[in-house]
């Protein structure tokens, strides 16, 4: 079997961890720059380079044998570069695949006032960053629905995990807590992500959704409290929302206030979470550091 990722990124790099620690898996796919190739090949990876405006050269030889495929590329202001670039090229693709995944977010979703949401959920997004993705899984559904394509679409909620938490943020002194009453965050520990995928790999079910996330939402100034706690260190202050010097972004982000469902990747998936509330996830990454 081979595995072919679109954007070596954070969490097809977990991915891709768990699958060399399985027999008869080829690992290859793409980075930005020829530097991040060649990083990817000493760790065993056939990487090559791809962005807009940089397409695969001689993809049929580049993707042959390709039974797996990961796609972990954002969309930009036009559009997804990999639909964009090389939607014809999968399409011709798809017949030999057995599995494709596109890592969507829970963005598409929007703001529910702190109320639940699944994948049965209507997409209606707070941001244009949240309508890039809501055009990118359209265009995905419509090549799995013109090509075969076996797509699955994987809804995530904010990823962390090592290197990425408020542990990392606590130590380098740019963590914050922000006040503002009730809101909710889902999140998703970067192995729990893994687990999802390879559990779909294992049990395709081509056109199908998931949300990816734990089993307890919670508000952020909660998690960064209990990071300082597992560090015994004092927690920042908390800072009204209102007057929190944060970015466009980060602003944005509060703008959606909502508790997402993951009941799919367990019942359909089997998936039990190592880490199914950021405590456990948390813990363990406080551990692996001492």
């Amino acid at each position: 079997m081979k595995l072919f990722c679109f954007g070596i990124g954070y969490s097809a790099l977990h991915l891709i961890a768990d699958l060399m620690l399985e027999d008869g898996w080829a690992l290859a796919g793409t980075c930005r720059t020829e530097d991040k190739c060649v990083r990817a090949r000493e760790a065993g990876i056939d990487a090559v380079a791809f962005e807009r405006g940089n397409p695969i050269k001689n993809f049929a030889a580049t993707l042959q044998g390709v039974t797996h495929l990961l796609l972990s590329v954002p969309p930009d202001d036009v559009g997804d570069p990999v639909l964009d670039m090389h939607a014809a090229d999968l399409a011709m693709l798809a017949p030999q695949l057995r599995w494709a995944g596109y890592l969507s977010t829970t963005g598409v979703y929007g703001d529910r006032g702190g109320g639940w949401v699944d994948e049965s959920g209507a997409l209606m997004p707070a941001s244009a960053r949240g309508w890039r993705r809501v055009t990118a899984e359209a265009g995905w559904f419509t090549l799995h629905q013109e090509s075969g394509l076996p797509l699955h679409i994987f809804r995530l909620a904010g990823i962390y995990g090592p290197g990425r938490s408020p542990l990392d943020q606590l130590r380098a002194g740019t963590a914050h807590r922000i006040d503002k009453p009730g809101q909710y965050f889902s999140r998703i520990h970067v192995e729990d992500l893994a687990r999802v995928l390879m559990a779909s790999m294992r049990k395709p079910n081509p056109g199908r959704v998931y949300n990816v996330c734990d089993d307890e939402p919670a508000h952020p100034a909660d998690v960064v409290a209990h990071a300082a706690e597992l560090l015994g260190m004092e927690p920042p202050p908390l800072v009204p929302f209102a007057t929190a010097q944060l970015s466009e972004m980060a602003r944005s982000f509060y703008a959606e206030n909502k508790r997402v469902q993951n009941h799919r990747i367990k019942e359909e998936l089997g998936v039990v979470l190592r880490y199914p509330t950021y405590r456990e996830g948390l813990a363990a990454l406080a551990s692996a550091a001492d």
